[in-house]
């Protein structure tokens, strides 16, 4: 559990430093800001993506999962917890960073929670490193890992604003059960299993990176349950060989 704190205080330092960075940026810099981490999003979405031995059960589950998404209208529980959070700690920054956060209202700072939430607990390395912390008490791969959260943290706060920081609590949340139940779910968890929530995490990346760019404006949160259908899909896969693709 060491490790998965220290990766939430990472990202806590980061959201510091991009609140500081944030503050100094001219408006014509926060565009550059957002197209570099946007460019950067999609690229590290399709390396992603591209980690699927199972393209079909990728599709199957970002339409599956996008539709249960909306039906259960995720994306705009998110927001609602945006308000809250936004709501407790409108107090913070100065007068300029507030009245930023009062003229965005909700979407800038949940997107900002939901964004680096994603980045940061879909990929491999939070899986892994988890198990390894919990099985082999092997910390190493979560503190590489921390760094690599916080350098992010840093950027996407420039971009969004404080709401990636609170992303700390989903890694703190997501890292530390998985820690924790690492000896019971280690055995499910195949290479298989690996490459296709990565691939599905991925694809949720690039939505993230072409709303940043503003070529779309998808509700990203909509498609968290496809991470749930993707696994289900994995674990009967023995069945599905005649689909694999």
């Amino acid at each position: 559990m060491l490790a998965t704190i220290v990766n939430a205080v990472a990202i806590v330092v980061g959201t510091s430093l991009g609140l500081v960075l944030r503050t100094r940026l001219a408006d014509r810099y926060r565009t550059v800001v957002f197209t570099g981490v946007g460019v950067a999003s999609l690229l590290i979405g399709i390396s992603m993506a591209l980690q699927t031995q199972r393209f079909l059960y990728l599709v199957l589950a970002l339409i599956i999962g996008g539709i249960a998404g909306t039906a259960l209208r995720i994306h705009e529980a998110v927001h609602a917890l945006g308000v809250r959070l936004r709501r407790g700690f409108d107090s913070l920054g100065d007068a300029g960073e507030r009245q930023q956060i009062a003229e965005s209202a909700t979407e800038r700072f949940a997107e900002g929670f939901l964004t680096a939430s994603v980045l940061f607990c879909v990929g491999a390395m939070a899986i892994i490193g988890s198990f390894e912390a919990g099985v082999e008490g092997d910390a190493q791969l979560l503190l590489v890992k921390s760094v690599m959260d916080g350098t992010i943290a840093v950027f996407l706060t420039a971009a969004y604003g404080l709401g990636v920081g609170f992303s700390a609590l989903t890694v703190l949340v997501y890292q530390g059960v998985l820690t924790l139940i690492a000896g019971a779910v280690a055995p499910v968890v195949s290479p298989l299993m690996l490459s296709e929530v990565s691939g599905v995490g991925g694809a949720m990346v690039v939505m993230i990176g072409l709303n940043l760019l503003e070529l779309a404006h998808i509700k990203t949160a909509d498609y968290l349950p496809a991470l749930v259908i993707v696994a289900g899909l994995v674990l009967i896969d023995p069945w599905l060989s005649f689909l694999a693709l």
